[in-house]
This record gives C-alpha cells, structure tokens and sequence, in this order.
C-alpha cells in the first residue's frame, strides 16, 4: 500500500476530488496547508500598506490505496491539478506498511476498502 500526498491549488480541489470519487477512491484527508518552493510568496496591498506573504495558501489531499493503482492516481491527480504555472503543486508517494480500521479492527487493504 501506499499513502499519495498531493499538495494542490485550492481552486482545483473540488476538480480532484471528483475525478478521484470516479476513480472508486473511498476515502481522502482534506487539510488546508501553506506554503512556498519556487513561487517564493508575493507581495500585497492591505489598506495602503505593502506587506510580503511568504507562504502560499495551498490544500493538501492524503489518499492510502493498493499499490497496483498508485500509478493511475498519480496521474489523474497530476492531470486534473495542473494549470500550466508555477505552483502547480507536488505529488509525494509513501510506503505504508499497515493500516488498521479502528472500528472493526480490520488490517491491511480492507481497512481501505
């Protein structure tokens, strides 16, 4: 198994999360993250006066699925967040070695599906 971290544009999550609820993903962690890599943050008018926003507001989606589909999510997340433009986002993939449902005590990929 797998957990895909996905760090996105705010304004496509709702894209995302559809195209991954077609996908069968049944369950996703929605948290909303700031941040900076290349975009650097920018600066801002706020009643006359100039201020630097060093982090990015960005939304973080947390997905665990079987390792036979990483590829497949990988790339509908890539394909449905991606404007052209700095700040796109990054996709993270990490090894899991167990998961456990806490109500029923089920392990492994059942505790997925």
């Amino acid at each position: 198994m797998k957990k895909i971290e996905a760090i996105i544009k705010p304004f496509k999550l709702d894209e995302v999360k559809d195209a991954l609820n077609e996908m069968g993903i049944k369950g996703m962690t929605i948290t909303e993250v700031k941040g900076f890599g290349r975009q650097k943050g920018h600066t801002e008018l706020y009643r006359g006066a100039e201020y630097v926003v060093d982090f990015i507001p960005k939304v973080k989606i947390e997905v665990i699925v079987p390792d036979e589909i990483v590829d497949k999510i990988c790339g509908v997340i890539e394909k449905t967040a991606k404007t052209g433009k700095l700040g796109d986002g990054k996709i993270a993939i990490i090894n899991i070695d167990d998961v456990i449902r806490i109500r029923t005590g089920q392990r492994g990929e059942e505790a997925i599906n």
